[in-house]
């Protein structure tokens, strides 16, 4: 959405690296999601906990060169019945020769990885530009298109289909999509991405349309391995569609019946308050809180295990799909420092002041191993040069699958 140009060789070279699979068939996905967050759109108020509305034309039209002022006004955006509303309007407003409305939950909500989806019923005509979507939690740090967006649903003017993409920074701007089958946009539809450290898969109504592959930064990708936050839109005009013509119908509205965000769930073999070591597969050391220190701020190394206190976790499930990890001899939690979303940051214990600096997920890769995402920065808990010597740092890196990022979780308690 924030962007469009024609697909070049850039692309199609890229796309050579990617692994697709024919819309319909089925692919391999969690065993089952637990339901961490949702907007169901039962009140008569949008949310401000959750969504912020933008106002205006953003840069160069929101980038596209889009014709709509947004609004937060009634008339553009309203929770009734059950539904969000956006509605787009042609009146001379602000400049601008159209209105309609923008949220986002920057700042608010963030996810890496789980099942995205919304219920929604999409306006049709030349000009028109309904989206679902998503862009990386350090947009105002890095800039578009390194921040990594996905695209789980765009549709404009009277396309009988919806596009799934993603765009990202590979030396420049690069994109890849496809598109679903035709639908009938008289009715709802049930628009998911379905996100891990591998792939991303976009479907429409549980039927598979699309599938990018991710894993180890496959093509520059190591954006999709970081927190994004949603947005829904309804643009008027710009560089993808077009402008509206005499066809076009106003009011043009898009109803958003919910949002709902799912994590995969996590292995049941660990027990929630339970007390757990864990061991590098790399070197077979364990994490451990340097010099049995019960100072906040004390680094994390690894250590020959010697079932130390300092080198005790227990594992408390937050019931959103992430744990915390509290050394049993400190009391205090594994953290990342000043949250920081930098590699190489070597993580600390300290105070538990539940930030997403001190929460985890933590996923099954087989074999008995386990990897740990901080929810904070997206990257995985990593022994630092794959070291096998005492003493070597325990820090965050991007999630690359080597055996540093994957940890044998032995229950001590």
């Amino acid at each position: 959405m924030m962007r469009r140009r024609k697909w070049a060789a850039l692309f199609m070279t890229l796309a050579l690296l990617i692994t697709l699979f024919p819309a319909g068939k089925a692919a391999d996905a969690a065993a089952s999601w637990n339901l961490v967050w949702s907007d169901e759109f039962n009140g008569t108020s949008l949310n401000t906990a959750d969504w912020t509305a933008e106002i205006g034309t953003g840069s160069s039209g929101w980038g596209n060169n889009e014709l709509q002022y947004y609004t937060n006004r009634s008339q553009n955006l309203q929770v009734t019945g059950g539904n969000l509303v956006i509605t787009a309007q042609k009146e001379s407003y602000n400049g601008s020769s159209y209105t309609s409305a923008r949220i986002k939950t920057q700042g608010k909500k963030s996810f890496t990885y789980g099942k995205i989806e919304a219920r929604m019923k999409l306006p049709s005509g030349q000009g028109i530009w309904p989206a679902f979507w998503m862009l990386g939690s350090n947009m105002d740090s890095v800039g578009w298109p390194k921040s990594g967006e996905i695209d789980i649903m765009e549709r404009v003017n009277n396309n009988a289909y919806v596009n799934g993409t993603v765009h990202w920074d590979a030396n420049g701007h690069a994109e890849y999509g496809k598109v679903s089958g035709n639908l009938d946009f008289s009715q709802y539809h049930v628009y998911s991405v379905e996100w891990d450290a591998k792939y991303i898969r976009w479907y429409v109504d549980g039927s598979l349309f699309n599938e990018f592959y991710i894993e180890n930064n496959t093509g520059n990708t190591e954006e999709f391995q970081k927190p994004f936050f949603l947005l829904l839109n309804l643009a008027v005009g710009g560089n993808w569609p077009g402008s509206p013509n005499a066809s076009t119908a106003f009011p043009a509205q898009m109803l958003v019946d919910y949002v709902r965000v799912y994590q995969a769930a996590s292995s049941a073999s660990i027990v929630s308050g339970g007390v757990y070591t864990f061991a590098s597969k790399a070197s077979g050391k364990v994490m451990d809180v340097v010099d049995v220190s019960t100072a906040a701020g004390a680094k994390i190394h690894q250590w020959t295990n010697y079932t130390a206190a300092n080198q005790q976790f227990r594992v408390d499930s937050m019931g959103d799909g992430y744990y915390k990890l509290t050394a049993v001899h400190s009391g205090k939690v594994l953290d990342v420092p000043s949250s920081s979303t930098a590699t190489g940051v070597q993580l600390q214990q300290w105070d538990d002041n539940g930030t997403d600096a001190q929460r985890w997920r933590i996923v099954d890769v087989g074999g008995g191993y386990y990897k740990l995402i901080s929810k904070a920065s997206g990257l995985a808990v990593d022994v630092s040069g794959s070291s096998t010597a005492d003493g070597a740092a325990v820090q965050q890196w991007t999630d690359n699958g080597t055996d540093a990022q994957k940890w044998a979780l032995t229950k001590v308690n």
